[in-house]
């Protein structure tokens, strides 16, 4: 998947930093710390931060079926106390980041602002192994 940002980069003519990056749940999290803060240390002047899930191959999710991990009656239940497990699925999500002065000046439509950004690990803790 690594050669996949450059691909993109040079189909979509853009120039500076691309990569891609794996840290598993976070990795959205991760890229867009990591953009953030590319534009507040004046890298770069524009941010393209994007993240995907493909569902390629069955093995992972019999794993995780095998594993008790996937709920049973195929229903994500995020916060609630009938929840019995996740729900894997295919999506895409991109936001497109600049400073807020550049986004005034150019007259943009503004949407949202990020005021802060951080990424952590827990250390020793429960994590993907409950």
């Amino acid at each position: 998947l690594s050669p996949a940002a450059g691909r993109l980069s040079y189909s979509l003519g853009l120039k500076g930093a691309s990569m891609v990056v794996d840290t598993a749940c976070s990795s959205s999290l991760v890229a867009l710390h990591l953009a953030v803060n590319s534009l507040r240390n004046k890298e770069s002047d524009l941010a393209i931060v994007g993240g995907v899930n493909l569902l390629l191959a069955p093995t992972l999710s019999i794993n995780f079926t095998k594993a008790r991990m996937l709920a049973t009656d195929g229903r994500c239940k995020t916060f609630d106390a009938s929840a019995n497990g996740y729900v894997r699925s295919e999506g895409c999500g991109v936001v497109v980041l600049k400073r807020l002065s550049q986004a005034i000046r150019d007259g943009d439509n503004i949407l949202a602002l990020i005021r802060g950004s951080a990424i952590n690990q827990d250390g020793a803790s429960g994590g993907l192994t409950v």
